[in-house]
């Protein structure tokens, strides 16, 4: 058996100011910084250790990996970082509030952008887009990790690791746009030889307050 964790990044500015970020280079909160060491301590409380770390290239991201791996007491594992791991870009949406967003462009034409599968906004990507991006780089890099027995730690955004949940848990289309991860919180995967799903555990903490 070998442990796959998801672990979403930390509450970022934008997350604060309900902005939509994509792949702006949005720094976190200080209550993002505490989601990323309460997130950390979930996971030591499981007693698991890690043998590799990936991440997105995005400054919120790579602060939450550091973050966590110093709270976990394992800094100087190899920690691989790759923009195929980035958040799903929204293309023309990206620094408007999405209140405001609503207000352009109507309700329900943002929430088809936000929660169809196969829908990207202007000159941005769908979650299938980023999804024909994301699991190449899973299957190439972190699943020989897994099958050589390496417990991974995966540090990204919502749609990378949603992306990432659809093929682990064998998802469909439909079912994945129900799937949300909060800010600052681990899914854990215990996975048996044939990379199948034994056991997840979802190690929710506290909402960062605004």
């Amino acid at each position: 058996m070998v442990w796959l964790c998801l672990l979403r990044h930390g509450q970022s500015q934008w997350n604060l100011e309900n902005r939509f970020t994509g792949w702006v280079d949005i720094p976190l909160t200080d209550a993002g910084r505490e989601e990323a060491r309460q997130a950390a301590q979930r996971l030591k409380n499981q007693g698991i250790h890690f043998d590799v770390a990936y991440s997105s290239v995005l400054v919120r991201v790579t602060e939450s990996t550091e973050i966590a791996l110093g709270v976990l007491g394992q800094p100087d594992i190899p920690v691989y970082k790759d923009q195929a791991l980035n958040e799903r870009h929204y293309g023309d949406l990206q620094g408007l509030n999405k209140a405001e967003t609503a207000a352009k462009y109507g309700d329900e034409q943002v929430h088809i952008w936000r929660r169809s599968y196969d829908v990207p906004p202007p000159n941005g990507e769908s979650l299938k887009d980023t999804q024909e991006r994301v699991l190449p780089y899973y299957r190439a890099h972190i699943e020989p990790d897994l099958r050589a027995g390496k417990n991974v730690l995966v540090v990204a955004s919502g749609n990378s690791l949603r992306a990432l949940i659809m093929a682990v848990e064998g998802l469909t289309p439909e079912q994945i746009l129900k799937v949300e991860i909060p800010t600052g919180e681990p899914w854990l995967y215990e996975l048996g030889p044939d990379l199948a799903v034994q056991r997840k555990l979802v190690l929710e903490g506290a909402p960062a307050s605004a």
